[in-house]
């Protein structure tokens, strides 16, 4: 029998999106486990609190039964060590991502050797898609068709700007 292999696929996630989704998905084909893993940085001003955010994931991930969703927050690489993950999945969808992935897998690697980052790209449509510029849209009142699932859209507009 062959080792089951889990992955951690971090982020903020505020919100996700279907690029996130994407990746979660393609994850899926090559690794037994995901768990998404939901960064708590409190030098951040979220859009959705925590709980919120923890809870989309959950109720856009339910499709998957080998997708975990959980929160951390510290060193990432010492968090897969602990959850018995083999690799960090990170989504890259520009060359400037890749330049601070890049240094950010080497560090990781230097901390933590046993744990390898995996890059991986989204489908195409969603190549320009981040969560920033979701939140930029809705706060300048545009609409974001396809870009993100129903149940993050209706949430965002319950939020006045």
């Amino acid at each position: 029998m062959s080792e089951r292999i889990t992955v951690v696929y971090p982020g903020s996630f505020d919100p996700v999106t279907n690029g996130h989704l994407d990746i979660i998905e393609r994850s899926l084909s090559i690794f037994d486990r995901v768990i998404v893993a939901l960064l708590i940085n409190v030098d951040k001003q979220p859009l959705f609190p925590v709980e919120e955010r923890v809870d989309m994931l959950k109720t856009v991930t339910a499709q998957w039964p080998r997708v975990d969703v959980e929160t951390f927050d510290g060193l990432l690489v010492n968090y897969a060590l602990q959850r018995g993950a083999k690799a960090i999945v990170r989504g890259i969808r520009a060359l400037s991502d890749f330049e601070y992935e890049f240094q950010m897998a080497l560090m990781n690697r230097r901390m933590q050797p046993q744990i390898e980052t995996v890059f991986m790209m989204p489908a195409e449509k969603y190549s320009y898609v981040s969560s920033r510029l979701v939140r930029e849209i809705y706060k300048l009142g545009g609409a974001t068709p396809g870009l993100i699932p129903d149940v993050v859209e209706q949430r965002m507009k319950q939020i006045k700007y």
